[in-house]
């Protein structure tokens, strides 16, 4: 018999949690046919996995490509690292519903939320679309190499109903707004969103300076909203939420039960604090309690230490004229170039060591050096203070020194978020986390975090020990497609969709991020590319091999979902 496609002998890592089982996989017309010994048979295209693992492709539940699917509809980072489903429009921020004249005010509010251009934006989308569904047409049209599902943004949603007084911290709808707000959010969700996002985080904020449409929502409003996406889609339509824990916690967690005893299906960004166990006692029981009645909560969070990358790139630690002159300069070799220069170098070693760190960011800050792979540290013996030490020396002159020995290339990763592992790993491994926050697409040229599929099988599985393997791969899999109610995706079955990656587990790595100007109008992010991925296959197409994208992009938007 003769398939498309066959992959020979691969240990098979099907995404329930199972341990490999070696075996081939067939696939026909875009789905997978034969599991198991296929060693009589014949394909067009034959991959050798011996001595590779064979996986569902990974489905990445917090991205922000939205704009990105415009200029990159290969959606790089992601495809460089397995990813095959990507959930777009999280925290709040879409581009969809939206009338004509409310298009540029989207876009300038996803500059300011997360780092592209709004010119960039305005000229690298179509803008052909008012509704949701008609947006959805146009992602289509754009050809993209993945799967993606989108959600409707409370954002676009709520400044299309109030205006500008949805920005206004005691600005709550009026029952003719809500009412409006709430059909949005229905046709929004009956012309294939998978739900609704909104974020309630105080540092997302517009250039005037308020925070995003939706930040300052009642209950009364996100309760209304939650309705609206059960009445359009069903019971496990989402609600996405980047949550407010620092002023309203107990609100947020009334927001969450409230959402989940409506029937959807909540999802929020979380992780652990560095007090006590992180809370993550607290977590466990307030999840297992709401699961175990009925009510779906589930939380994501980092596989790493994140927050931003700092050094000559674009985030540089100071905040002085000289420091901000520097950086001013077009390219990375100028900076290096004035930087080598001895009287420009002590005006401006003298000026950091008097103004000290942005942020007082010294003691987070960990330099991932200039090896073959990055060094992220997770035995915290090498930040930036304790290599000063360790030299007798001034981290600011640490950081110039190392500076001029890379030409400007090396980044040192700030452990703004999730750095407390002995709390944070116990709090990936909880029931209802989702191991995966990589904000793909996202604050493009401060961080990248898309690669955190790679760095959980490699560092923390692989290496350390946290995971293992077959529950990694569910973790980043079957769980998160459950989760939006994907159809026969996340699994490797007879007759699913051929998503699939064929990875050298013992070669899988992350490389070190890479500043590119490569969006419209020459604006620049951070890529991250992998070693390790022989093939990511979608729909039974080859899409990137041995790193390199092959040009085909077979990706599917969803609109259909698994409810009830």
């Amino acid at each position: 018999m003769t398939h498309d496609m066959i992959i020979r002998g691969g240990s098979v890592v099907d995404g329930t949690g199972s341990d490999p089982v070696t075996a081939d996989v067939a696939v026909d017309d875009g789905r997978i046919s034969r599991i198991g010994d296929l060693s009589q048979a014949d394909a067009a295209t034959e991959l050798d996995a011996t001595a590779k693992i064979v996986t569902p492709g990974f489905v990445d539940i917090h991205t922000h490509l939205d704009a990105q699917v415009g200029w990159d509809p290969e959606l790089r980072s992601s495809s460089y690292h397995g990813v095959t489903t990507a959930l777009i429009g999280n925290c709040g921020v879409t581009f969809a519903p939206v009338s004509a004249e409310n298009r540029r005010y989207l876009a300038e509010l996803m500059e300011a939320v997360e780092d592209i251009a709004a010119d960039a934006i305005m000229d690298g989308l179509p803008w052909t679309w008012t509704g949701y569904g008609e947006y959805l047409d146009a992602v289509q049209g754009l050809g993209p190499a993945l799967n993606i599902v989108g959600l409707a943004g409370h954002s676009a949603i709520r400044f299309e109903v109030m205006g500008d007084r949805a920005l206004d911290v005691d600005a709550q709808a009026t029952d003719a707004e809500l009412g409006a707000i709430a059909e949005l959010v229905r046709q929004s969700v009956e012309e294939g969103a998978v739900g609704f996002s909104t974020s309630r985080f105080l540092g997302h904020r517009v250039p005037d300076g308020r925070c995003t449409p939706g930040t300052h929502a009642d209950l009364r409003e996100t309760e209304a909203i939650q309705r609206a996406v059960v009445d359009a889609g069903g019971a496990g339509g989402l609600f996405q939420a980047a949550p407010d824990f620092s002023k309203r916690f107990p609100t947020e967690l009334a927001m969450f039960e409230k959402g989940a005893e409506l029937g959807c299906q909540v999802l929020f960004s979380g992780g652990a604090r560095a007090k006590g166990d992180g809370d993550v006692s607290f977590w466990e029981e307030f999840l297992g309690r709401n699961n175990d009645a009925g009510h779906r909560i589930t939380t994501i969070s980092h596989t790493r230490p994140s927050g931003s990358l700092f050094g000559l790139a674009q985030v540089c630690p100071f905040d002085t004229p000289a420091w901000n002159e520097l950086m001013a300069l077009p390219t990375i070799d100028a900076r290096v170039e004035r930087l080598r220069d001895p009287q420009a170098r002590a005006t401006l070693v003298a000026e950091a060591k008097q103004a000290g760190f942005k942020w007082n960011a010294a003691p987070l800050l960990h330099p991932l050096g200039i090896g073959e792979l990055p060094d992220y540290d997770l035995d915290r013996k090498g930040s930036l203070v304790q290599l000063a030490e360790a030299a007798g020396q001034d981290p600011v002159d640490v950081f110039v020194e190392r500076m001029l020995a890379s030409d400007g290339r090396e980044l040192l990763n700030m452990w703004m978020f999730s750095g407390f592992l002995e709390n944070q790993w116990p709090y990936l491994k909880m029931e209802h986390c989702v191991p995966m926050l990589g904000d793909a697409g996202a604050h493009v040229g401060q961080l990248i975090d898309a690669d955190s599929t790679t760095f959980l099988l490699s560092e923390l599985t692989r290496d350390r020990g946290v995971f293992e393997l077959g529950d990694a791969v569910h973790q980043i899999t079957a769980k998160p497609a459950r989760v939006l109610g994907l159809r026969e995706r996340g699994e490797i079955r007879e007759g699913w969709h051929a998503d699939l990656n064929v990875i050298d587990y013992e070669k899988l790595a992350t490389c070190h991020p890479e500043y590119v100007n490569d969006f419209p109008h020459g604006g620049g992010r951070f890529i991250v590319r992998s070693r390790g991925y022989d093939a990511t296959i979608i729909g039974g197409q080859v899409v990137v091999a041995d790193g390199e994208h092959t040009g085909s992009r077979p990706g599917e938007v969803i609109r259909e979902f698994v409810r009830g």
